[in-house]
């Protein structure tokens, strides 16, 4: 259905975080995927529903079944299940193994962005400069960037914003923020950037807010219960995913298409691998 990319800039809060809280409440069949290239963390921070989750089947594992050719059915066996129900496709572990599959993220943003009965929560972590994952950007229905209220926060923000107007196609352009503020100045925060951004009249939109609340934070590393689903994270969370799904964007991603088949260039492979069948 729909390709959601979260990401965030230098020094700006926990995108994990906030896409499986997202991923947690979301009105929607939706997969949360690990895309970040310095490495994801969710096998450390969350259980599966039977135990450990496995480093191994993700990301690295998709990327050896899609050497000559990505199906978005290919997918699915590379996922797992966290316990309290919700997918996930775990990603690379540093750095190191993120850089040998460059060659991926384009074909893996055309299949997430037409995966029959399911949106994808893209969690990118934080954007440099000329990163990889503008590829899969460019498949996004919307970019969502994550910002604290603060002066170098919302310079950095803007900068970014700067530049993925640049790096991503006009027509497919739709770039929103959410602010991540104290309960307390939570739509002080949130009008602030809104004021910022209209000034500075970049082609971005502010979606709304998501309380900054480290308890609710650390309650999602645990089992899900009452006490979680009461939190000002996953409150806030829950009201900020049904906006986003009613967004115009999004919206138009609720009926599947016919899956196309999407065919990668990968890199040649080493000499050491040739016959292996990879």
């Amino acid at each position: 259905m729909a390709l959601i990319a979260l990401a965030a800039d230098k020094g700006a809060p926990g995108v994990t975080t906030a896409a499986v809280a997202l991923g947690a409440v979301w009105p929607r069949p939706v997969l949360v995927a690990e895309c970040d290239p310095a490495g994801g963390d969710l096998v450390y921070r969350l259980p599966g529903e039977n135990g450990m989750l496995d480093p191994a089947r993700g990301m690295l594992s998709l990327a050896t079944a899609a050497r000559r050719g990505l199906r978005p059915e290919q997918i699915a066996p590379h996922t797992q299940r966290l316990s309290g129900g919700l997918d996930v496709l775990v990603g690379v572990s540093n750095a190191e193994q993120a850089a040998g599959l460059t060659w991926l993220w384009s074909p893996l943003g055309r299949s997430f962005a037409v995966l029959p009965g399911v949106d994808v929560l893209a969690d990118c972590g934080r954007l440099a400069a000329a990163s990889p994952l503008v590829e899969l950007l460019r498949e996004a229905d919307m970019t969502v960037l994550f910002t604290h209220a603060t002066l170098e926060h919302v310079a950095h923000l803007r900068e970014r914003i700067s530049q993925l107007s640049a790096d991503l196609p006009r027509q497919r352009t739709r770039i929103g923020v959410v602010v991540i503020a104290d309960p307390r100045g939570y739509r002080a925060a949130i009008s602030e950037v809104e004021r910022v951004l209209a000034s500075s009249r970049l082609p971005a939109v502010v979606l709304g807010g998501l309380a900054y609340d480290p308890k609710g934070a650390q309650m999602l590393r645990g089992q899900w219960g009452g006490k979680l689903d009461k939190s000002l994270l996953i409150r806030s969370a829950r009201e900020l995913a049904g906006s986003l799904v009613a967004r115009p964007a999004l919206e138009h991603a609720a009926a599947p298409a016919p899956p196309p088949t999407v065919t990668a260039a990968p890199p040649p492979e080493p000499a050491a691998e040739r016959g292996r069948g990879l």
